[in-house]
């Protein structure tokens, strides 16, 4: 397949040349899918932030070594997702308190002002369920899921950002689900 031709590319080479200019353009291209990935795979809004900018400085700095072998986003994704793997095992080493609501749930999904407050409290009980259920997803299953439904990506794509195979991918994805699906079944989600 040849990339060369890709938007993304040609920023990124006019990038490599130079070019400062270009980070911007991809960053205003990418950064509100990139922090959604990051949220979903740190569970910490500001947390997610750093991550995302470490994601594009991370960019800038492999600029000259960036090479077309597969779509712009698997590159992309595929250092965001190093990032958040190195956060989760530097978080492991120096756990903290985290932030929590009256009843003790994590705190960083908005509610919709247009919902009554019944079904706004139904719609955040929900929410902060499903969140735990998939922070509690192992991580190589969490990101396949989160890229596949979050980002949209083919297996393919996921397998090259992983460095796996697109059937450990499908395999995963299909895991993930099954372990929501058990998680969530008492709840009736």
């Amino acid at each position: 397949m040849d990339f060369s031709h890709d938007a993304d590319v040609v920023l990124m080479q006019r990038l490599a040349g130079g070019e400062d200019l270009a980070l911007n353009e991809l960053m205003s291209r990418w950064r509100e899918r990139v922090a959604a990935f990051l949220l979903r795979m740190v569970g910490d809004h500001a947390t997610a932030m750093d991550l995302t900018q470490e994601t594009f400085v991370r960019l800038y700095t492999s600029r000259h070594s960036y090479k077309p072998m597969a779509a712009f986003s698997t590159y992309l994704f595929h250092i965001a997702a190093n990032l958040a793997r190195s956060h989760a095992r530097w978080k492991s080493r120096h756990p903290t308190v985290p932030m929590e609501d009256e009843q003790g749930d994590l705190v960083h999904e908005p509610v919709d002002p247009q919902l009554s407050p019944d079904d706004a409290a139904t719609l955040h009980e929900k929410t902060a369920m499903v969140n735990k259920a998939i922070a509690a997803l192992p991580t190589d299953l969490r990101e396949a899921l989160m890229l596949f439904t979050v980002q949209d990506m083919s297996h393919a794509d996921i397998a090259a950002t992983l460095g796996c195979s697109a059937k450990a991918v499908e395999v995963r994805i299909y895991r993930a689900r099954q372990m929501l699906k058990d998680a969530l079944k008492n709840y009736g989600a």
